[in-house]
């Protein structure tokens, strides 16, 4: 059942990103912003440099979904299509990194995530 749950994730997250794409096409927005900004939550990976309780922590802030969902909100609300725009950008993100099977890290490795185990599986001894 568990595969079904990661499956069914992947996929929600594959709709999130062809839904930001499509709503900052709609906007008509910068495709250079978009290129230069749509990798910049991944500078979050630095915080593994302190250690992977500190670096899970990091990675996941930038990577949990209430973050450009309250810029977005606000981007809305005060009428600021820059808001908007790096809001979709970063949820973008989001969907990609998650229907690619990068979820939310744990702090017990970061090949841990809410989605299973990132890469092969260790090997038989």
């Amino acid at each position: 059942m568990k595969v079904v749950a990661a499956t069914w994730q992947r996929l929600e997250a594959l709709a999130l990103f062809v839904a930001a794409l499509a709503a900052y096409a709609h906007m008509d927005a910068s495709w250079i912003l978009f290129a230069v900004l749509f990798l910049a939550p991944d500078v979050s990976f630095a915080a593994y440099l302190a250690g992977p309780r500190l670096g899970a922590l990091g990675y996941n802030l930038a990577h949990s979904l209430i973050g450009p969902l309250v810029l977005g909100a606000v981007g809305l609300a005060a009428s600021s299509p820059s808001a908007t725009s790096v809001a979709l950008i970063w949820l973008a993100h989001i969907g990609l990194d998650r229907a690619l099977g990068y979820g939310l890290k744990s702090p017990d490795g970061f090949d841990i995530t809410h989605l299973g185990r990132i890469g092969r599986p260790p090997a038989l001894s």
